[in-house]
């Protein structure tokens, strides 16, 4: 490999810096300027001002409950490839199913776990 081979690479990093410099220079450059006020620096875009706390407070279940979500959808992402070349094992007779049934059996038991300790029910 010569170093030619990598100019596609130097041009795309060379675009993406000199883009995101333009950008930063046209803001400055171009940006609104003017007073600055209580209301106008507020979190809020509607220029009244903020009644309450800004910061709504979730309850650990919540939280729970998107983490459980999250890992059982990953773990079901990774069936997919196994699900793809299932065929291309079965045909030089490597032994594919036991392990992906034994993915499987681990991914209920968790589920069962989960189900038991009652981390999916919402409200007890």
């Amino acid at each position: 490999m010569s170093i030619a081979d990598y100019y596609p690479v130097f041009v795309q990093i060379t675009l993406v810096l000199g883009i995101g410099v333009a950008i930063l220079l046209a803001s400055q450059t171009f940006g609104q300027r003017g007073t600055h006020s209580a209301i106008k620096d507020s979190p809020y875009e509607c220029g009244m001002l903020a009644v309450g706390s800004g910061h709504a407070r979730f309850a650990i279940k919540f939280y729970v409950t998107a983490m459980l979500f999250i890992l059982f959808d990953i773990e079901v992402v990774f069936l997919i490839p196994w699900v793809l070349v299932f065929r291309e094992f079965l045909a030089v007779n490597l032994p594919i199913l036991l392990p992906g049934f034994f993915f499987l059996f681990v991914l209920i038991l968790g589920l069962a776990y989960e189900l038991k300790k009652g981390a999916i029910e919402w409200e007890k």
